[in-house]
Formats: C-alpha cells, structure tokens, sequence
C-alpha cells in the first residue's frame, strides 16, 4: 500500500537530515502543507527550535500580488515559514526520493473571522465562530475555491489533499478550549453548528423555512440539553430535537452548498494542475457532519475528486462507505495518528494497516512525520518494514 506521511515545512526548513530521515520511514510520498491554520506544534528533532508557533492562518508561499484588491484573501505566513518555505521544502524532499503533494487547508481560518466578523458562521444564539468561515457566502466560496487551486498546485507537486473542505461548526479547538461541560452529542453539535449569516437565512428560505422561527426552534430544541438532556442518536437525534420536516430541510441547504462548493474547488484545482494531478478530499462520509474531516455523500465526493482520506485512528469503520462507491481507479487512504501523545498507537499500525486494507483501503496516511517521537517513527519504520 502506497503510504505518505504528512509533514510540516518547518519541520525540514533548516534541518538538513529531515528529509533523509522521512524517507527512512519507508513512505514514498509525503503530504507537506502549503496552507495551513494556527498552531503550536514540536519539532523534537530540528538543530535550530523545538516549538514552532503559527500564529495564524497562511499559505506556505509567497502571496500573490493578484489577491491585493480582494476580501478574503490569504495571509503571509511570519517568521515561522518566510518566503518560500513550501518551495524549499519540497525541494529538499524530492532531492530525498519523495514524492511531494500539497497539504492545503481551506474552511478553517481564525484570523478570517477575527477581522472580518461577517465571513463567519453564526450560531442561533447569535455566537460567532471565527475560527469557521460560512461556506455559502459568495465571496468566501469564491475566496476558497481560487485557493484551492493555487495552495495546491505548487512547483513539484503531483498531487493534493483538500482539507475542510466544507462546514465546520462548534466542535473545534481553541485557545485555552472550555467548551466540554456539557455533553452536546452528534444531534447537538448539529444545531449548534447551524449557521445563521444572512447568506444562509436566504437559504433556509429556499427550503421553505422562516429563518426567525427557525433559531427559535433550535433554541428551544437545545434548552433541555443544557439542562443535562440526552442530545445523540445520529440524524435520528437531529429529527426528534427540531421534528423532522425543518431538520431535513436544513440539511438539503447545508449538503448542496457544501456539494457545490467541493466540486467547483475541485474542478478549479484540475484546470490548474499538470495531468495526472491527483485531487483527494479528507472527507467524512456523514454528510451533516463538520470539521476538518468534511462531512460528504460518498458517491457524490467520488464521482468528483480521485478519492479520499479518511480518519482511522480508534477504528477504520468510516472507509466502508466509501469502499462501497469506490471505482477501480478510487484512492481510499486510511489516515492514521503516529504519535502516541496526542492518542496514536504506532505499535499497532501494521495490524491497523491490515484491517483497513481490509475493508478497502488502497493506500495509507501517517500523521505526523514532525511531530512524531523517536520511538514512535521507529515503531512506523518497523510497521511498515513488516507490513
């Protein structure tokens, strides 16, 4: 199974055995990102730091004079990866014998929502994320698709991952995170996910639905679930919360602007990109569900991009899904956590890697290469020895 792991550009930007040491991983591709959200990341290995802190939002690459007189547009990374690091580091990772794809992240830009309030999604308390930009506002479609296709088709690279590429809602880290207090569950992160900006209330009422009502609704399903009131049970939980009739045509709504938005990043990636480019989506095959892991209709997402990454740690039960839509042709990667720390088990992944071959998976994904201890990339290194 073709596997990559994915990789920082600071991660290999001043450390001159990094390259080298990935490849000794026994990966032939590596997925190096070239747009990215904040974070505080390790670096336990490199000669020069130890923690690298993005603090916000940015491509990995020069901006382009082009974006100049637009909103949204991306934001110049800081010193932690100035001018080109992308470029450098796909440079030194090709001159190692890897393959190079881009790793570019799309739906999920802090900084976006903090100086311009109006781009973000709204909750029906009237609580702005700024951390989720709503996906069915004109100018942020258009904003998103056009990066796509430039974060993705960089110099050297032969193909991308499209990461949130679509909603995201409550259910996302931040800063000094307090949000766990009370259990929301699948239905109730759902309704707080639901998004409220003028552009989406103008959806609502494409569906039939009075938007006022609607928050009341949603308010008014949520109160007992504050109150301690289960909130699960899948889109069966949705329904019971808000009734049937309103919660399907919020997501009618929610799944065609998410549908439209992936396939008009996708086919601006493909008219950008070299033949042979290959376009994946991590991507989630519950099509109400939000985050970085997009929630998609796996027949949908596979008759659009080359395939799928998908989340498997704690389980690869979300690539059945997709293997049942799959193509001949279909990239169904298994995206697996490598670094025990942060809740990865690299001591199992051969086994992992079987049962996930298993239920259709063609190729794998190892998160992260950088960010990974010693121990744990010998034990990939053994894992993948073996398997």
């Amino acid at each position: 199974m073709r596997t990559s792991a994915f990789v920082y550009p600071w991660d290999v930007n001043g450390d001159p055995e990094a390259p080298a040491r990935i490849a000794a991983l026994g990966t032939a591709q590596v997925t190096l990102a070239s747009a990215y959200h904040s974070t505080r990341a390790l670096t336990p290995r490199h000669p020069r730091h130890r923690v690298v802190t993005a603090e916000h939002a940015a491509v990995l690459y020069p901006v382009g004079e082009h974006w100049a007189d637009r909103t949204p547009r991306p934001y110049p990374a800081g010193d932690w990866a100035p001018g080109d690091a992308f470029g450098e580091a796909a440079a030194a990772l090709t001159d190692a014998g890897l393959e190079v794809h881009t790793w570019v992240v799309l739906a999920h830009n802090s900084r976006l929502g903090a100086e311009h309030p109006d781009t973000s999604v709204v909750n029906a308390y009237g609580d702005r994320y700024p951390w989720a930009p709503c996906i069915a506002q004109p100018a942020t479609r258009a904003y998103l698709t056009d990066l796509a296709a430039e974060a993705a088709v960089r110099p050297g690279a032969r193909g991308t991952e499209l990461e949130s590429l679509g909603w995201y809602g409550l259910a996302h880290l931040h800063a000094h995170d307090k949000i766990a207090g009370v259990g929301l569950g699948d239905a109730g992160q759902y309704l707080m996910s639901l998004c409220f900006c003028p552009s989406c209330r103008e959806g609502y009422g494409a569906q039939g639905l009075d938007a006022d009502a609607l928050a009341a609704a949603v308010r008014a399903a949520l109160e007992p679930v504050w109150r301690g009131a289960p909130s699960d049970g899948g889109w069966a939980g949705v329904e019971k919360l808000l009734g049937e009739t309103p919660a399907n045509a919020t997501r009618a709504w929610r799944d065609e602007t998410a549908r439209t938005l992936q396939e008009a990043a996708v086919t601006a990636v493909r008219q950008a990109a070299p033949g042979g480019f290959q376009v994946l989506l991590h991507a989630d095959p519950v099509s109400y569900h939000c985050g970085a892991n997009a929630g998609v209709d796996p027949a949908h997402v596979l008759s659009v991009a080359d395939g799928v990454v998908v989340p498997c740690t704690g389980g690869a039960g979300l690539l059945t899904p997709f293997a049942e839509e799959a193509r001949a042709d279909t990239v169904l990667a298994a995206n697996f956590t490598v670094v025990s720390g942060m809740g990865g088990s690299p001591g199992t992944l051969a086994a992992d890697a079987t049962e996930a071959r298993r239920l259709g998976a063609t190729e794998l994904r190892l998160y992260h290469a950088g960010l990974a201890s010693d121990g744990d990339l010998e034990a990939v290194r053994a894992a993948l020895a073996g398997f």
